[in-house]
């Protein structure tokens, strides 16, 4: 069977009469991007009449709201899915357990799991007895539905994964029935596809999987912008910097660049906390650390309240991502939380030491800048006259106790009262 890849208007398919698979490639937790781009995927496929679409698959779950909302859109498909477990090694956990059953036919690769797909809360946190029983019961009567063709050791099965979050291999599904096929690859796949039966919402049909032509329908780069976003160490970054840049504008206002750039993280930083599980007490230790650093600048105490503001920083940003309810996928790196957490902390701790130095250190500017500089009579002092200090002539007085200074005799300045300097004399 000869297998083509390749970007080809719908024309030339109707032309060369070959069957056109389209095939999208979803790995990670579920996402609005991942729902999205696989809604476009099926528009594809029926704009550019599609013998079927493959739906390669591989996560760790996610919102069950998002798994509806996918669910209810392949099985409203005019044109085939099946629904492929792959690369060797990935998986269909919890909400990828009712995906891939969801599709018109399922296969996995080898080495592959599904299962687990025991219900939790929005934010990830175990469900009360009562919901908890609500939840499982409408779960296993969806997946009693989607089954309901695969026998009952099938539908046993898929009621499992959800009542007792059981998960099983490859081969055990393929064994009971809840999967069609074990695929070493995607020629492997269309190659065992090619005459099965598949059930849509236009009847039965045999799918034609020889000799076509595969187009591979990559994530668009907003779609992969959007799942970028989502990530927990990527939502953790974006609050780091958008809050430091925030915090460099209201320190140093007129300037919008770092103001902008705030803005801009800590929006994008908002989108993904909409999505992932998060524990929003955490954002309590944030605004603390932040606040502790802004204080340490105002009022040096010499590191402590720094200090303080990177374990409050640490501990914020553990409270907001990794939590015991939070799946383990959507959990932040504690190595980047601890590097970052200090790199803020030594910015702030060096930002107050120019603080700190620029109150120790003279006056360069205006008036007052002269207290202490040393110049020459120009004109003897009796006990006024004209004095250069900072190469500018100046009337100068001598002060009390100091009555004649003869011309060319070195001075320094006491202080300034007005446009005139009092000076004494300099041995």
């Amino acid at each position: 069977m000869g297998l083509v890849a390749a970007f080809i208007p719908a024309s030339v398919y109707s032309q060369a009469e070959v069957p056109l698979v389209v095939v999208l490639t979803a790995d990670g937790p579920l996402t609005p991007a991942m729902q999205e781009y696989l809604s476009r995927g099926l528009r594809y496929a029926e704009q550019n009449s599609a013998e079927l679409l493959i739906f390669e698959l591989n996560t760790p779950g996610g919102s069950v709201t998002l798994m509806s909302e996918i669910v209810k859109a392949i099985r409203a498909s005019d044109i085939p899915v099946v629904v492929y477990v792959s690369p060797r090694g990935g998986m269909a956990a919890s909400a990828g357990t009712v995906i891939t059953l969801a599709g018109h036919a399922a296969a996995m690769a080898p080495e592959t799991a599904i299962g687990a797909a025991s219900p939790v809360g929005s934010e990830g946190e175990d469900l009360g007895e009562t919901m908890e029983a609500k939840e499982k019961e409408i779960l296993k009567a969806q997946v009693r539905a989607l089954a309901k063709d695969r026998g009952e050791e099938a539908v046993k099965l898929a009621e499992e994964t959800i009542q007792s979050a059981k998960a099983v291999s490859v081969s055990e599904a393929l064994q009971i029935g809840l999967v069609d096929f074990e695929a070493q690859d995607l020629d492997d796949l269309l190659i065992k596809l090619d005459g099965f039966q598949v059930s849509t919402l236009n009847g039965t049909r045999s799918l034609r999987t020889s000799g076509v032509v595969v187009n591979r329908l990559p994530q668009s780069f907003i779609e992969q912008f959007l799942d970028t976003l989502t990530d927990p160490n990527i939502v953790f970054l974006l609050i780091a910097i958008g809050v430091q840049a925030i915090l460099i504008e209201i320190s140093s206002p007129g300037g919008w660049v770092a103001g902008f750039i705030g803005v801009i993280c800590l929006a994008l930083a908002t989108y993904g906390l909409g999505i992932i599980t998060v524990n929003w007490f955490g954002i309590i230790f944030l605004a603390t650390a932040f606040v502790l650093f802004i204080l340490d600048i105002k009022a040096p105490t010499h590191g402590a309240l720094t200090a303080a503001g990177v374990g409050s920083l640490i501990v914020g940003s553990l409270v907001l991502f990794n939590t015991s309810a939070t799946p383990s996928f959507q959990r932040v790196s504690v190595p980047l939380v601890v590097g970052t957490s200090i790199i803020t902390g030594l910015i702030f701790f060096g930002i107050m030491l120019f603080a700190i130095r620029a109150q120790k250190s003279p006056i360069r500017t205006g008036m007052e800048s002269l207290v202490g500089r040393v110049g020459y009579c120009r004109t003897p002092l009796n006990p006024s006259g004209m004095v250069q200090v900072a190469s500018e002539l100046w009337s100068a007085t001598l002060v009390e106790g100091e009555e004649f200074l003869a011309e060319g005799s070195r001075v320094e300045v006491v202080t300034v009262e007005g446009l005139r300097l009092l000076v004494r004399g300099v041995k």
